[in-house]
C-alpha cells in the first residue's frame, strides 16, 4: 500500500493477521490487512456482520484473547510498535493513550460498581495524584455533557436505560482525553436525538483536543454524516479505502458498490425492489482461493477465481486504495485486468 506522510499518520496497521482456533480449525478473522489512521480524522470501518471489523478494534487495543490470538503484523502507534509493550505498558496505553467504546455496555459495566466509581476508577488508574473530589467533578462535567443528570452518577448500570448505559460507556472512552478512540457500534442502542449529542461531542472533541477516532458501524448513513475517510472490509480484508465522499460517490470495488446499493432508499418507487447482494459471506476456515468475494462478484474474472489481487492505489489520490483485479495487471498471465 502507498504509505502517508508520516507526521499525518497516527496508527499504521501493517500485514496484521488475527486467527482464531476452532473445532472446525483456524479462522483468520483479520488477514494480513493494512491501513493507516490519520491524526484528527474519524475512520469509519463498515462491512458486513462477521467481516472482521470489531476484531479489528480490539486487536487495535491488544485486546484479542484465547482461543483467538495477533498472529502476525504490527501496529504503530504515534511511532511506537504496541507489539512490543509488555502488559504493564498495555495497561498504561489503554485508556491514557486510546479508549474503546464496546458495543454492549451491559456486558462491559461492572455491574456492582456505581457509575461515579467507574468513571473516578478510570481517572485515578491513570492519573494517581487526581484528588477523589477532583475526579468526581470531572466525572459530573462529563455525564452531564452527554446528556444524563449528575443525580444519575449514584446509579448502578441495571438502574439505567440502554441508552444511559452506552453514553456511559462512551464516557469512559474519552474521559482520559486519549489520542485514539475506537468507537465499535458505538450508538447501536440509542435513540436519533441522543445518538445527535454523542455525535456533536465526538466532532467537537475531534476538533478541540484533535481527537482521533476509529468509528466501526455497520450504519452507513452515520459514516456519511460523521467520517473523513472510509475503510471497507470482506471476509478479514480491506476491500476499499478512501475520501468518504468519493467512495461514496463512485464506489470501485464492487463489493463497495453493492454495499451501498444496499442501502434502504426512502425514494424507492414502490414498484422497485430493495437491491439485495447474491451469495453468502464466505466460510473463513474455508475461504474461497483467489479473491475472497469472486464467487459473489457479477464482475468476476477467471483470474479472481486463481489468485489474490493486492491493496493498492488505482486513481490519482494515493490515499484510495482498492483490492480488485479490476484495476490491477495479472502478473501470471497475458490477461487485462482494467475494467
Amino acid at each position: 500500500m502507498t504509505a502517508t506522510n508520516d507526521k499525518d499518520v497516527l496508527v499504521q496497521v501493517r500485514d496484521l493477521t488475527v486467527d482464531y482456533y476452532t473445532r472446525l480449525g483456524r479462522l483468520s478473522a483479520v488477514d494480513g490487512v493494512s491501513f493507516d489512521i490519520l491524526k484528527g480524522e474519524i475512520l469509519g470501518l463498515v462491512g458486513e456482520s462477521g467481516c472482521g471489523k470489531s476484531t479489528m478494534g480490539k486487536a487495535l487495543m491488544r485486546m484479542i484473547a484465547p482461543p483467538g490470538e495477533i498472529s502476525a503484523g504490527q501496529i504503530i502507534f504515534d511511532g511506537e510498535d504496541i507489539m512490543a509493550y509488555d502488559d504493564n505498558q498495555m495497561r498504561d496505553f489503554r485508556g491514557r493513550r486510546t479508549g474503546m467504546i464496546f458495543q454492549d455496555p451491559m456486558t462491559s459495566l461492572n455491574p456492582v460498581q456505581r457509575v461515579d466509581q467507574h468513571i473516578v476508577e478510570a481517572i485515578q488508574v491513570h492519573e494517581p495524584k487526581t484528588p477523589v473530589q477532583a475526579a468526581l467533578a470531572r466525572a459530573r462535567t462529563l455525564i452531564e455533557t452527554l446528556g444524563i443528570r449528575t443525580n444519575r452518577l449514584r446509579d448502578y448500570p441495571h438502574q439505567l436505560s440502554g441508552g444511559m448505559r452506552q453514553r456511559v460507556m462512551a464516557g469512559l472512552g474519552i474521559v482520559l482525553n486519549a489520542a485514539l478512540v475506537v468507537a465499535d457500534e458505538a450508538t447501536t442502542s440509542l435513540d436519533v436525538i441522543v445518538e445527535a449529542k454523542l455525535l456533536d461531542e465526538f466532532i467537537r472533541l475531534r476538533d478541540e483536543f484533535d481527537l482521533t477516532i476509529l468509528l466501526i458501524t455497520h450504519n452507513i448513513a452515520l459514516v456519511a454524516q460523521m467520517a473523513d475517510r472510509v475503510a471497507v472490509m470482506y471476509a478479514g480484508q480491506i476491500a476499499e479505502i478512501g475520501d468518504v465522499v468519493e467512495i461514496f460517490d463512485n464506489p470501485l470495488h464492487p463489493y463497495t458498490e453493492g454495499l451501498l446499493k444496499s442501502v434502504p432508499n426512502i425514494k424507492l418507487d414502490e414498484r422497485e425492489e430493495l437491491y439485495k447482494m447474491g451469495g453468502e459471506p464466505p466460510n473463513l476456515t474455508h475461504p474461497p482461493t483467489g479473491c475472497r468475494f469472486h464467487p459473489r462478484c457479477p464482475k468476476a474474472m477467471p483470474i479472481c477465481r486463481r489468485q489474490e489481487p493486492t491493496l493498492l492505489p488505482v486513481t490519482a489520490d494515493p490515499s484510495r486504495l482498492v483490492h480488485c483485479w479490476l484495476y490491477q495487471q495479472p502478473v501470471d498471465s497475458g490477461e487485462a485486468g482494467d475494467a
